[in-house]
């Protein structure tokens, strides 16, 4: 059964930009990556203007949910969980901005040899951080099709981490004419990356566990 009903079609249509809003975030941080890598630095700050934008536009949602939820009495028995889990979406988007700012500000060289890893990381991260945003929004509309929708966000997950860990041993070992100190500043960049899958397991464990809730 629908947790989300007619009467709260206001909280649903939050709810739902909300959603959107994360999984724009996502589609504009690869495309950003993209955008450095190829050394775009114009396409690359527009990028990251209009991560701003949804995570601003995420933010303002969050408070309205929550105001909403607490000023009509809407689902009071699971509001703390639906709280934290829109925290735990809202941080995937922070994480976008942070990442993204983060090599704006540090600029860091990254050498052509490893563009094709860093697209694959980028790629495999936000793909897992995508495929959260269907089971949550299955957790309002048909529950008990949340774990198995959960399963794709543990296996990116999981892959995410081999990438990265590849990539990092590629940096340390295969690079021969770079100083440590510029691998450990990729090596940073890379933990930033793969920081976004990381907050995609965090709110799958927490959505999972509401759906067993829900269902039981």
């Amino acid at each position: 059964m629908a947790l989300l009903t007619r009467t709260t079609k206001d909280l649903i249509l939050r709810i739902n930009e909300f959603f959107d809003n994360i999984e724009l975030g996502l589609i504009v941080f690869r495309e950003g990556i993209k955008s450095y890598l190829e050394k775009d630095m114009e396409a690359f700050r527009n990028h990251i203007q209009k991560v701003e934008t949804l995570e601003n536009n995420a933010d303002r949602l969050q408070r309205e949910i929550e105001n909403e939820m607490i000023t009509h009495s809407i689902l009071p028995q699971h509001r703390e969980e639906v709280f934290n889990l829109i925290e735990g979406l809202d941080e995937i988007i922070d994480s976008v901005k942070r990442s993204l700012n983060e090599i704006d500000l540090e600029r860091p060289e990254i050498p052509a040899s490893l563009n094709k890893d860093f697209i694959s990381l980028t790629e495999t991260s936000a793909v897992c951080a995508e495929e959260l945003i269907p089971a949550a929004r299955a957790y309002f509309r048909a529950p008990f099709t949340v774990r198995e929708k959960l399963l794709k966000v543990y296996y990116f997950e999981s892959e995410t981490d081999k990438i990265s860990m590849n990539t990092k041993r590629r940096i340390f070992q295969e690079l021969k004419d770079i100083d440590l100190a510029h691998k450990a500043h990729l090596r940073y960049i890379v933990h930033h990356i793969e920081g976004i899958s990381d907050e995609a397991q965090k709110a799958a464990d927490l959505l999972s566990a509401m759906a067993i809730k829900i269902v039981m």
